[in-house]
């Protein structure tokens, strides 16, 4: 080798090596800054809400008062109203959506496939606001005016279980609003569970087949084992999607600090809505501190969820292969 051909390659060498320090370096700094920005929110969050936390500590999220001329708040009602209406809202889109992911990728005819995909992740892209308009304005009524009652007249009649379908039928509501946000997070938990669903081996799936086992089998004992992790990311990602949800929720939960029933039909409030609503009018000391709060309640909510999934995974996968 020739002195240029050695010193063409050490340049070479020299450049591949740096350009490898470059790219690790920046996929650090990356990382890293993602996890300053999550410090900087929770110590914004903090600092923000810390006249409230001083006022009224941990007894603020049991309290139910919610009196600004009074300088008295709690965030009892919000946090229940934004549970419930998370829970009604993944009660009704995850077997849904496993349905439409189900259909998608076992039973559907491969013409269908795209046209229907293409139309359920188009239904993700429909602003929230919109969804919240069409629930106020045409689903509210018919909700009232057909579905209530009867919900009341089966449902409300079980011992116990009546209570939640108990009082009388607004359309609004911890029900409405939890159905609405079904509606709206089922694109989202449809779409991962496709997706997941479509990189099964075919293989695994054809063995299954191969032996005698029916397309529920196949489903149950094949793909869900294969693709878990995806599948509960994606309800974990609709559940990110309610929790977080504002203007749909604003539009038709009620917007009330008052909960003197359990009834799903009965006006309530969420941590989302009440932001939206008072923010923009609060005051700067208690009343926005308690806003503030409010908002880290909800991040530490979705941060809760996060871990307890991570935790379900994990000992899903300690057990992986001990079943006989």
């Amino acid at each position: 080798m020739s002195a240029t051909q050695e010193s063409s390659a050490n340049t070479a060498a020299g450049a591949g090596k740096f350009g490898d320090w470059l790219f690790f370096n920046l996929t650090r700094l990356f990382a890293a800054l993602t996890l300053i920005l999550l410090a900087g929110i929770i110590v914004s969050l903090v600092v923000g809400s810390w006249e409230s936390i001083q006022k009224f500590g941990l007894s603020f999220i049991w309290r139910q008062d919610w009196n600004p001329p009074m300088e008295e708040f709690g965030a009892l009602i919000p946090i229940y109203g934004t549970l419930v209406t998370s829970l009604i809202a993944l009660v009704i889109a995850v077997p849904v959506s496993f349905g439409i992911a189900l259909f998608l990728t076992e039973l559907s005819p491969v013409w269908l496939r795209r046209p229907l995909g293409t139309a359920i992740e188009l239904l993700a892209a429909v602003p929230s606001i919109v969804y919240g308009m069409w629930g106020l304005m045409v689903f509210a009524p018919i909700f009232a005016e057909y579905v209530q009652p009867l919900l009341a007249g089966t449902l409300g009649r079980v011992p116990l279980l009546g209570a939640l379908f108990a009082g009388p039928g607004l359309g609004i509501g911890l029900l409405a609003a939890g159905i609405i946000l079904a509606i709206m997070i089922i694109p989202f938990i449809a779409s991962v569970m496709r997706d997941v669903f479509d990189v099964t081996p075919a293989m695994l799936k054809e063995s299954a087949y191969g032996i005698g086992s029916t397309t529920w089998e196949v489903v149950w004992n094949v793909v869900l084992p294969y693709t878990k992790v995806g599948v509960i990311g994606g309800i974990m990602l609709g559940l990110g999607r309610a929790l977080g949800e504002t203007m749909a929720v604003t539009f038709i939960i009620g917007n009330t600090n008052f909960l003197s029933t359990i009834s799903l039909y009965a006006p309530g409030n969420s941590i989302t809505s009440v932001l939206a609503n008072e923010f923009g009018e609060a005051t700067p000391g208690i009343y926005t501190g308690a806003l503030i709060e409010l908002g880290l309640i909800l991040f530490l909510i979705t941060l809760a969820v996060l871990v307890s999934s991570k935790l379900l995974l994990l000992r899903l996968a300690k057990h992986e292969g001990t079943k006989t």
